[in-house]
């Protein structure tokens, strides 16, 4: 769930002052010599809330000829706006006939290929063409930005050709991943990534760099899952100004940088093919259509190297940053609205999609599979999946699947109730919060989790010892009927980052702490170093998905800078909630990378011992057995055997004592222990092993 996104409607004042605000003009009459106008009847009363129709929707390019079809069955009258160049004022407006479906039509006898257009709907007989804000086609492929608020766009009628070079899905069982959550411009914006397009994804696809994608594979990484790359709405309200009605008091930025204010569900974020150090408000993006080719080009470059690509999207809610979309389309059939026609939120994002609609889940369900062939996209995962209506998930996973057998579905399995075991019985992985609150804890003032050697909330040692098997139903309390249905976790994009939920927790420094030595602060203590690889560890041995958040590896700090122009009386504290920066808080910044070395080679290592051997990642429930005789509460020890292999994990999680563990028969191999992790065996030992506090080791048999 992202936090401290603002919820609320837009009114008549709204409307009124975006079209003042975005300077939409009076449209010319009809000039290609085809038209097809005819005079709609009054169907308003009418919801039409069981239609549905099987026409191809958007825009089709076909030899001298271009096809629009809207689908709008509540509307009474739609006109099509084309435009030759992005920042017209003037359009040519054509009415559009409606079918008994609801589909609306207009063919354009010309090929307008990367020409721009939208639509003024008519919802209301009062309406007029000239003050009707300019819609942006749902099904559009690329889409033009002006950036400011309220983000007024125009469709591109996009129509290029790409050469894949023989690229494919990449085929890899949920069992075996390892997934690097980021965001796609933080990951190279920082000077230390050393790209020559900072930001962007041409970035994600430069060579001997020290970030980017070179970073990602040397880690080890086989799977990113990218924060949300939709074009999506990005401007607020200035700050302490008001606009249309609301009065900017919470975002300082203006800014939505993380992404979940979805605006189009088929077309790349424009926000990441430009090529500006800064931001720049009241200016035109995404205008001639690259973002299509540089995003695929990011995806082909990520599978060359054998690393699947996840899209993190928006399917439960739209963007409220903006007008001229589904919401001015057809209110009544796309949105979720209370018996007043207000809009419900339990999204807590202005509105919620009414996914069940038939034309809205056929939307949903061919955006993905849009994203699957014309991207190549190895998976998704769904921003608050318990908004999504459960024949919606059953229809999305199982017409996917007809395309690319292993393709990854996981969501957040809340948003309007908590069902993670909902998911899983249709075969949907979800996040493990279960495994993200019990070893690290929910919050790093008073809520402090088993690696602190604490038992947060209802925590208890069954439940680590389920946490280890995949946190299953079989067990007491579990989530999941299948183990790589649990992503396991302990950082995310939202909330403290994982070095900084430690740095609080161990009281290194306050949540409220004004930090003017950010490099100082970065700088892992003995303490925090130990904290932070006995959760990797436990992490890295548990079964089922294993996920973590860009900078987990090197213990990540979020501060907010003090360069920065901007009005923020947080500047120099530790953020829980960046979604607004696009600044040095979100960027990964390579030199502490560099600094904290010995955590960042100890998650390679991490990731190398899991990559190397099954048992983590595929040993069956009864073949891992719990040692009954732990010295304390907070020891922890188990073994387990896969195709031969037999392994012995032990943790002390106690922060004050020691811990020896007996070991079971045989000569054992340290690979793993508090300095080192890996595949080399580090020390041999038999019978007994001693544990220092807040530490763990991974054992072989020899």
């Amino acid at each position: 769930m992202k936090k401290l996104k603002i919820s609320f409607l837009f009114t008549l004042l709204s409307i009124l002052s975006f079209i003042i605000f975005s300077g939409v003009s009076v449209f010319q009459s009809n000039s290609f010599d085809q038209t097809t106008a005819v005079e709609s009847k009054h169907v308003a009363k009418n919801k039409n809330l069981d239609k549905y129709s099987d026409k191809p929707l958007g825009a089709f390019v076909e030899i001298n000829t271009t096809t629009f079809r809207l689908f709008a069955p509540n509307a009474l009258k739609v006109f099509l706006i084309t435009f030759n160049n992005y920042d017209d004022d003037y359009g040519k407006a054509f009415e559009m006939k409606v079918d008994k479906d609801g589909v609306w039509e207009f063919i354009v006898r010309a090929d307008l290929t990367n020409k721009y257009y939208g639509y003024k709907v008519f919802n209301n007989e009062y309406d007029d063409l000239d003050t009707l804000p300019l819609c942006v086609d749902p099904y559009a492929k690329a889409v033009a930005t002006y950036n400011t608020y309220m983000n007024p766009r125009k469709s591109i009628v996009y129509n290029e050709e790409y050469n894949w070079e023989n690229d494919e899905w990449i085929q890899r069982d949920w069992k075996d991943l390892i997934i690097y959550e980021m965001h796609i411009r933080d990951i190279t914006a920082h000077q230390s990534s050393g790209a020559k397009f900072p930001g962007q994804y041409k970035g994600l696809t430069e060579k001997n760099i020290k970030g980017g994608l070179p970073y990602i594979k040397n880690l080890g990484i086989n799977t990113v899952e990218l924060l949300p790359a939709m074009e999506f709405g990005t401007m607020e309200i200035p700050f302490e100004d008001s606009l249309s009605g609301r009065f900017n008091t919470w975002n300082p930025y203006e800014r939505n940088h993380w992404g979940y204010m979805t605006s189009n569900f088929f077309a790349p974020a424009a926000y990441y093919a430009e090529n500006w150090k800064n931001f720049k408000r009241d200016e035109w993006m995404g205008v001639d259509g690259n973002q299509v080719t540089e995003f695929k080009d990011m995806v082909k470059a990520f599978h060359k190297e054998g690393i699947g690509v996840v899209m993190d999207v928006v399917y439960n809610h739209l963007s409220e940053y903006e007008i001229g979309n589904l919401k001015q389309i057809d209110k009544e059939y796309y949105f979720r609205l209370d018996e007043n026609g207000n809009f419900i939120a339990e999204s807590y994002c202005g509105n919620d999609l009414k996914t069940e609609a038939p034309m809205m889940r056929r939307l949903i369900l061919e955006s993905i599979i849009y994203w699957m062939k014309e991207y190549h996209i190895d998976g998704f995962r769904f921003d608050l999946g318990k908004l999504i209506d459960w024949e919606t998930i059953e229809e999305i996973i199982h017409e996917a699947r007809k395309i690319n057998p292993n393709v990854v579905f996981v969501c957040e399995p809340w948003g309007g109730g908590y069902d993670p075991e909902g998911f899983s019985l249709r075969d949907w992985g979800a996040w493990n919060d279960q495994i993200r609150n019990g070893i690290k804890g929910e919050n790093p003032i008073d809520g402090l989790g088993w690696i602190f050697g604490k038992w947060y909330g209802n925590n208890s040692p069954q439940r680590i010892k389920s946490y280890v098997n995949g946190t299953l139903v079989r067990d007491q309390h579990g989530l999941f009927h299948r183990k790589e249905h649990s992503v396991n976790y302990l950082e995310s994009h939202d909330g403290y980052t994982l070095g900084d939920f430690i740095r609080i927790g161990t009281n290194s420094v306050k949540h409220d702490s004004i930090i003017t030595d950010v490099d100082k602060n970065i700088l892992l203590d003995e303490e925090q170093l130990r904290l932070n690889k006995l959760g990797a560890l436990f992490l890295f041995t548990s079964q089922g998905i294993t996920m973590i958040h860009s900078g987990q590896e090197f213990a990540r700090s979020k501060v907010i800078p003090f360069n920065i122009e901007v009005p923020d009386e947080h500047k120099g504290m530790i953020d829980h909630n960046s979604y607004n920066k696009d600044n040095e808080t979100n960027y990964i910044n390579y030199f502490h990378a560099d600094m904290n070395k010995e955590l960042l080679d100890y998650y390679k290592g991490l990731i190398q011992l899991r990559n190397t051997f099954d048992a983590f990642r595929r040993a069956d429930y009864n073949n891992i057995e719990f040692f009954e005789k732990a010295n304390s509460e907070f020891a922890l020890g188990y073994s387990l055997i896969y195709n031969g292999d037999k392994f012995v994990v032990l943790f002390n999680a106690n922060p004050g004592t020691e811990e020896t563990f007996s070991l079971p028969e045989g000569n054992w191999s340290i690979l793993v222990n508090h300095v080192k992790a890996g595949i080399e065996v580090l020390e041999k030992v038999n019978e007994k092993i001693t544990l220092p506090v807040s530490s763990g080791v991974v054992l072989k048999l020899n």
